[in-house]
């Protein structure tokens, strides 16, 4: 006996479970910046920073341009520490003692961190810079 042939609405119906998967795929990625925030003084530097340039936004009422540079910057520096993360992570779990290739990976991956840092200063810079200049008028 054939089998029936799928229907329209079948085939663009994903595989049973693929949305509880791809769910519980945000809920790891939010439980991962949890335990780095809890553990990274850095990020939690960070994620200061974040909250006073969210207040100068709504302060100095930057328009949507200047929101979505802000946010790509934000974004960019909160990924590169993340990542700098976990690679700490895991070169601490794969090399416990001294070794040269461990402490270059932590060098470069803290490097990145450092560049999106200094890129977000700019940007920054750039954005709130004419609106404090206004103020101090």
């Amino acid at each position: 006996m054939a089998e029936p042939t799928p229907t329209a609405s079948d085939r663009l119906r994903p595989p049973d479970g693929l949305w509880r998967r791809r769910v519980a795929s945000f809920g790891h990625a939010i439980r991962g910046v949890w335990a780095a925030l809890r553990s990274e003084v850095h990020l939690q530097f960070h994620a200061v920073a974040t909250v006073v340039v969210i207040g100068l936004g709504f302060y100095f009422g930057i328009s949507r341009l200047e929101w979505a540079l802000v946010a790509l910057a934000v974004a960019c520096v909160w990924a590169a520490e993340l990542v700098n993360t976990a690679i700490e992570a895991l070169t601490d779990l794969v090399s416990p003692g001294y070794h040269p290739l461990a402490g270059k990976a932590k060098d470069v991956a803290a490097g990145a961190v450092l560049l999106a840092a200094l890129g977000a200063l700019l940007v920054g810079a750039l954005v709130f810079g004419p609106y404090v200049l206004a103020v101090a008028r």
